[in-house]
């Protein structure tokens, strides 16, 4: 296998899955594994996870260590990519400067590189997926939590310190519910998917009517966003209330990127982006209504087109490309 035409090993770690792949150069997944990342069991338990996906891959491709260009970590949480360090995460417990990079690479023997999943993904949409066609976009991953990731003229941007495009944490009402990150009221905490599941447990556990209720079997705590989703979509009144509250402040965060950025797509992937248009629709009304008309009249909001699979493909891409450096 000539050096070129090597593949990377790609992982997209977060607080409720890992995904690792095998990534050809055009962006095709060779081999993938999937596996629940158990973050409440601290870094080692997640790691030793992470390094064993590894194995079973290359084990499964018949490729050895020393045919990969390299590996790509996705991750979660504010990184200091220059010492390839996990900061911290609202979304993985415990995890406070941790050497990331730096453990894999002494358990490998390849070159690591370290990327936060949101700008991951962003890349991995702008490379292969529904930012293709332009040089300047947003990516928005609305899930568990909501990340970003930021394209400016073609190239990801990231800031000093590799920590760039945490959209989920921008303030949206000071007096909002307490966020993961220990802020008040932000996107995050207000729009997400588990901002989502909570809102819509705790007013079902106030009595309040829902077929919620029956969905649920009566086991609250097993609501999540997808089930509101599709409460929502059958009609119930309070989860399409839900929903809408939601898209409104999605919609509020996403017509303060248009101002600051203007960018030609804004791409909206993760969980609650399988709402589809009834989360997107009212959500990009909201931009028409606040943000300036002349970049609110250009930028078009689209779902992604990656999948599960933007954050592993874009952390291969991001492999390649500073490789060729």
């Amino acid at each position: 296998m000539s050096r070129n035409k090597s593949p990377v090993l790609a992982v997209d770690l977060g607080g409720t899955k890992i995904v690792a792949a095998l990534v050809s150069a055009q962006g095709d997944i060779i081999q993938r594994e999937y596996r629940l990342s158990l973050a409440k069991e601290g870094p080692e338990p997640v790691i030793n996870r992470l390094l064993a996906m590894i194995g079973c891959i290359l084990d499964k491709a018949k490729i050895k260590i020393s045919q990969l260009m390299g590996v790509g970590i996705a991750t979660a949480g504010i990184l200091d990519a220059r010492r390839g360090l996990v900061t911290a995460s609202p979304n993985l417990p415990g995890w406070h400067d941790i050497p990331l990079r730096d453990i894999v690479k002494s358990k490998l023997g390849v070159s690591v590189y370290l990327i936060n999943d949101a700008s991951a993904a962003a890349l991995g949409e702008h490379r292969y997926g529904a930012g293709r066609d332009v040089d300047n976009l947003i990516y928005l991953t609305v899930s568990t939590g909501i990340g970003g990731g930021i394209i400016i003229g073609g190239e990801l941007y990231s800031g000093v310190d590799g920590c760039a495009g945490e959209i989920g944490h921008m303030t949206i009402e000071t007096d909002g519910p307490q966020c993961s990150c220990s802020n008040f009221g932000c996107l995050e905490a207000l729009a997400s998917g588990t901002a989502v599941a909570n809102e819509a447990i705790s007013r079902v556990s106030r009595g309040e009517k829902s077929s919620l209720t029956e969905i649920s079997g009566g086991r609250f705590e097993n609501i999540t966003a997808e089930i509101v989703g599709v409460a929502a979509w059958d009609g119930d009144p309070m989860a399409c209330e839900i929903v809408a509250k939601a898209a409104n402040y999605l919609g509020i965060g996403m017509a303060n990127l248009v101002n600051i950025f203007n960018p030609e797509k804004i791409v909206i992937g993760g969980g609650m982006a399988h709402m589809g248009d009834m989360l997107l629709e009212p959500a990009r009304r909201v931009v028409r209504e606040r943000a300036f008309q002349l970049p609110a009249g250009r930028v078009n909001i689209v779902p992604a087109q990656l999948g599960d699979d933007a954050g592993v493909i874009g952390a291969a891409a991001f492999v390649f490309e500073k490789q060729s450096c």
